[in-house]
């Protein structure tokens, strides 16, 4: 997930057709480490989105806009001064660096032209944006870097701009043969390590694709190549090199088992490129949470690398935005189930300890049958077991009499039965503790949404683990559960938590409908509504069993056993925790759970 010198190589291309010639109409800075700028054209209006953010520097044309804030920051003044009403000029990238060039065009306030140039700098925790004069000589900057900060490059006012050379990297586009060979035998390390090592602007996906097509494993020693090998990785670095010289750029996102892994601006064919037909932003999945791509791996094809960024990192914003706020409901979780584990685990010990409770009952009643035969003094007595009839070897207290003896194993009896008794109880109260945690966990991987997280964060108030603060209300429910369309029309409905599931077991279900649910794992209640008809095709069976596979702990399992039966057949016990519910006949079936081609509702 590199946001490499061929990525950005993609980015300038799609930049100097898009936004060469056009004004600049609008500057704004919607966070201290980021611009969007509005250009105008003839005929249209395209937006450009330049982050600097230490964690996810970005440069992509977007439709989306941001709010900015009342008073604009003095870097964004600056570049009003001096950019505003500007026209574009040129748009670079020196090599393969991860550097933008964008020259401007403007009046100054004599009614001269002069040139200033825009530099994006996307080098994760040293990205920044640069504002220079016509002379390289820095204007100002969006991150100001003083020598207490940097030893190696001042970004300051009135600084010379220059890159500066940390690495001795080859450039990709011009490197030949000999300069491969020489550069990959110089570092004793895997080959594809050795190739991003070596070469600006290529990334490790990058270098493990290269490997690849010329059939030499990545993880291979570079000590190891021979001739055939240097000569097939140079020609594949060629290949690249004239699509990124030629422009012929192929965006694409790489996903394993439905998840995106990878991008890049040239094929991915180690994931099977072209595999996935393109499919437009508005229709991706990463929009909008849609799994309906196949299971294993696979690429999905963008029309430009615009497209692809703002999908990849729309998605990749979400989940780390759900991530984040859900880490203190995680942590919750994770803490009472841990405590919780524990306390179970020492109640088995203990309850393990209470085996031998019916023996001290059995000695006690051997004792006070057959004790006049023990010898005063006596350390053991042999006597019959009348319960199994074998002859069993009493130990004794020698300073007691039988009698006594008897009433000490009775006494010991009594413990171990009251302390059976009570863990019994206790162990049945802990291990629902941690079943009903265990759902609450895996509701949160579920969740996508913040309205998710609130039906959530409302089951832990309830159930005691999240004190409800002084005179705070109830939050309002608009969390929805999944809706899905089987292929024989179908609805299908799955719960995103337990309360979800309670509501779609107990109050949208009928009698006939149809109820799923992962054997033994914790997940979703799904419902398939019949609506009149009077059975279920054997494709909705399936279908249905896939999504309560997929939502489940069972999810990455090859087969997961789904149970099934009609609603009118699932009870709820008086009292039973959220999402709790017994049956007890049933169908079962072992299925995958792959999703792909079941259809979202429109709702």
């Amino acid at each position: 997930m590199a946001f490499d010198g061929v990525t950005i190589a993609g980015i300038v291309s799609e930049l100097k057709r898009e936004l060469t010639g056009g004004r600049l109409y609008k500057i704004a800075q919607p966070e201290t480490d980021e611009l969007l700028l509005t250009i105008k054209q003839p005929d249209r209006q395209r937006r450009l989105l330049l982050s600097a953010n230490a964690s996810l520097p970005l440069i992509y044309l977007t439709e989306g806009t941001k709010p900015s804030p009342m008073t604009a920051p003095s870097f964004c003044m600056l570049l009003r001064k001096h950019l505003q009403n500007g026209r574009i000029t040129e748009i670079s990238q020196p090599g393969l660096e991860r550097i933008v060039h964008i020259k401007v065009e403007h009046l100054d306030e004599m009614g001269d032209l002069r040139s200033k140039t825009l530099v994006i700098e996307i080098m994760g925790k040293h990205s920044n944006i640069i504002f220079l004069d016509e002379n390289d000589v820095i204007i100002d900057s969006i991150k100001r870097i003083s020598a207490a900060v940097s030893s190696i490059r001042e970004v300051l006012p009135g600084k010379q701009y220059f890159v500066p050379q940390t690495q001795e990297k080859l450039n990709a586009l011009t490197a030949d043969a000999q300069a491969l060979q020489k550069a990959l035998a110089a570092r004793p390390q895997p080959v594809f390590k050795a190739l991003y090592g070596s070469f600006t602007g290529i990334s490790p996906i990058l270098a493990q694709e290269l490997c690849h097509e010329a059939g030499v494993d990545g993880e291979r020693p570079t000590a190891a190549l021979e001739e055939a090998d240097y000569k097939a990785l140079f020609d594949a670095l060629s290949r690249m090199a004239r699509a990124v010289l030629e422009e012929r750029f192929s965006p694409n996102i790489a996903y394993v088992n439905r998840k995106p892994v990878e991008y890049c601006a040239l094929p991915l064919t180690i994931y099977g490129f072209g595999n996935v037909p393109f499919r437009s932003p508005s229709k991706s999945p990463l929009y909008s949470g849609e799994p309906s791509l196949p299971a294993g791996d696979y690429t999905v094809c963008y029309d430009s690398m615009s497209a692809l960024l703002e999908a990849y990192y729309a998605e990749k914003s979400s989940v780390t935005r759900i991530r984040q706020k859900s880490s203190d409901l995680r942590r919750i979780v994770s803490t009472a189930l841990e405590r919780n584990i524990k306390k179970y685990d020492l109640q088995l010990r203990q309850m393990k300890d209470t085996e031998k409770k019916d023996t001290f009952r059995v000695y006690g009643e051997l004792l006070n049958t057959y004790g006049y035969e023990a010898a005063p003094g006596a350390k053991s007595l042999e006597a019959l077991n009348y319960y199994t009839g074998e002859t069993v070897t009493i130990p004794l207290d020698p300073s007691f009499s039988a009698t006594e003896n008897a009433k000490k194993y009775f006494e010991k009896y009594g413990k171990m039965k009251r302390t059976y008794e009570a863990l019994s109880e206790l162990t049945r109260e802990v291990k629902s503790e941690i079943d009903h945690l265990e759902t609450i966990s895996a509701s949160l991987e579920i969740a996508q949404q913040e309205e998710d997280l609130t039906q959530i964060k409302e089951e832990l108030i309830e159930s005691g683990y999240i004190r409800r603060k002084g005179g705070t209300k109830k939050q309002k429910i608009t969390s929805r559960p999944f809706h899905y369309i089987s292929s024989d029309g179908f609805h299908i409905y799955v719960g995103k938590n337990n309360y979800q599931n309670d509501e779609l077991t107990f109050r949208l279900a009928s009698g006939n409908d149809w109820w799923f649910h992962a054997k033994k794992l914790p997940g979703s209640h799904v419902i398939v509504k019949l609506d009149g008809a009077d059975e279920l095709p054997d494709r909705t069976f399936e279908e249905a069993a896939r999504l309560a596979a997929y939502y489940s702990r069972g999810r990455d399992q090859e087969k997961v056993e789904i149970d099934y039966i009609q609603k009118k057949h699932v009870k709820k016990p008086g009292g039973a925790r959220p999402g709790f519910v017994v049956y007890y006949t049933n169908y079962s079936m072992s299925i995958d759970s792959d999703i792909s081609g079941i259809r979202p509702a429109e709702d």
